[in-house]
């Protein structure tokens, strides 16, 4: 009897864990932060391949790109960014379960309409609780095969090691993950608009 009873207060204690938040749908208004935030890259990677070729297109991802994530992240009160399992700025790789959500994604990036696969899903509790919207970017051809495709030039390559001497993110194939953009919510913020 006592065991039993003992067991019994074990489950009601374990039950009284912290729950799981509830899933927030974050989905439109991150994928409308998502698309602007390609928008704008792509717009400035283009601009840049006219101008300088691949070359001069790598500077513009290095500095553009956490520009446009920071702009949209004090614009929306979300934290948008760019992850990569083989990343090229160390600021990009996931860290604790991210990884593990991000291999995920590898494994399919592509729905199967071949459009960029998502996740969504709810961490935390409380004031540190958050909506999470993650959207691959699977590689393509062109442009992006220039600096992160398997036969990349000389000169592309002597750049990269220039500014990114630990880079991870080269080798890629047309359709494999190249990262993704997570935008990340606290969930009052979200629920809210």
């Amino acid at each position: 009897m006592t065991r039993l009873m003992l067991a019994g207060v074990i489950l009601a204690v374990a039950g009284c864990a912290a729950p799981s938040p509830e899933p927030v749908d974050v989905s439109a208004k991150s994928a409308a932060l998502a698309d602007r935030f390609q928008a704008d890259l792509q717009g400035q990677l283009q601009a840049a391949m006219k101008a300088g070729g691949p070359v001069g297109a790598i500077g513009v991802c290095q500095q553009a790109a956490p520009a446009i994530a920071a702009s949209l992240s004090e614009e929306s009160g979300a934290e948008v960014r760019r992850i990569a399992l083989r990343e090229r700025n160390p600021a990009a790789a996931p860290e604790g379960d991210l990884r593990e959500r991000l291999e995920q994604l590898a494994a399919a990036p592509l729905t199967s309409a071949g459009k960029p696969a998502v996740m969504q899903w709810t961490s935390g509790s409380g004031a540190d609780a958050r909506a999470h919207y993650m959207r691959a970017i699977p590689m393509k051809e062109q442009p992006c095969a220039a600096c992160h495709g398997t036969s990349i030039g000389t000169e592309v390559r002597d750049k990269l090691a220039e500014l990114y001497p630990a880079d991870k993110a080269t080798g890629f194939k047309p359709g494999d993950l190249r990262g993704a953009i997570l935008v990340s919510w606290p969930v009052g913020a979200a629920k809210g608009k």
